[in-house]
């Protein structure tokens, strides 16, 4: 039983790691575009949501020694999964004085009426 479940272990880190090359590859692909980009960690997170909200609560261990297993686990590697937001403060920081000085104006000029 214990052979089967690491069989299963190795075979899941395989396909993950298939899937990762197969996103870094797409990340790489867009670069240069902010937007493509944008998409892949929107796409990313929503996915580590599905996961966790329909798949991994109902996962979850419905015995002590099973969840005191879960428990280890996670504090030997690497604690819970987390998706980082960059905080706007930290993207602002990224804009060069010219980007936010045009920014700045474009955001106070009156709107122009359509002819």
């Amino acid at each position: 039983m214990i052979e089967n479940k690491d069989v299963q272990l190795e075979e899941l880190e395989k396909r993950l790691q298939t899937a990762t090359e197969s996103i870094w590859k797409a990340a790489q692909e867009y670069g240069n575009n902010s937007l493509g980009l944008l998409g892949i960690l929107r796409t990313l997170e929503k996915l580590h949501q599905e996961i966790r909200d329909n798949l991994f609560q109902a996962s979850l261990p419905d015995n002590r020694q099973a969840l005191y297993k879960l428990l280890r686990d996670i504090e030997a590697k690497g604690g819970w999964p987390y998706i980082y937001r960059i905080k706007l403060q930290a993207l602002l920081e990224n804009l060069d004085a010219a980007t936010i000085e045009e920014l700045h104006l474009s955001s106070q000029k009156p709107p122009q009426p359509n002819p």
